[in-house]
């Protein structure tokens, strides 16, 4: 098995990303920002690609006093769009321009797929809260010192009552933009990430 290993060492060794130009066109980042966070992804992830242990253990460092590793696995799938397993750097220029620079409407749409954790489009109330109880969990016990056990249910059935306009039990596209449209504190959350780079 050691000699498969290295085959598929071998074949994500060298993951060379789509020409700058190409990527410049598709993002919101110029030449000049491509290159700084290649040089960085590169020296993250020497191969190239980025697999869910690696992306775990490098959003970890983040979060210190919380477990982050479970919303790590729904970001990593978030941004692994094709679904197979890898993130390229690829993919992540495309997930960093949306949320660093994208529209609101852009930024809405990513993260009600980050919630849409079996990608079937709706958002139901048990993806909602095991994504409220990820977060919960990374931003550790420091954060919430008096949370109680189903304090991230209460959470999200307050969410819900907002949210699912037609009270059908799901949350679509539509309804999510739209209520967070509605909610001034959900609007400027979105803004924070402009302000990081």
């Amino acid at each position: 098995s050691d000699k498969i290993e290295d085959e598929l060492e071998m074949t994500t060794v060298c993951h060379r990303p789509e020409g700058l130009e190409q990527l410049e066109a598709q993002t919101n980042f110029t030449k000049r920002e491509l290159q700084v966070l290649y040089r960085g992804f590169k020296n993250e992830c020497p191969s190239g690609v980025v697999n869910e242990e690696a992306f775990k253990q490098i959003y970890a460092q983040f979060f210190p006093h919380g477990d982050a590793s479970m919303y790590a696995h729904y970001l990593f799938n978030a941004f692994d769009t094709a679904q197979n397993g890898s993130v390229k750097f690829e993919d992540f220029v495309m997930a960093l321009s949306i949320l660093l620079r994208g529209t609101a409407h852009e930024k809405l749409r990513w993260t009600f797929n980050l919630y849409d954790i079996n990608k079937d489009g709706y958002i139901n109330k048990e993806e909602m809260t095991d994504i409220v109880k990820a977060i919960y969990d990374m931003m550790g016990k420091y954060t919430y010192p008096v949370l109680k056990e189903d304090a991230p249910r209460q959470h999200v059935e307050v969410f819900f009552q907002k949210m699912d306009k037609n009270k059908d039990g799901v949350v679509t596209l539509d309804e999510f933009i739209e209520s967070c449209q509605e909610d001034d504190n959900i609007m400027r959350s979105l803004q924070l990430f402009e302000n990081v780079m």
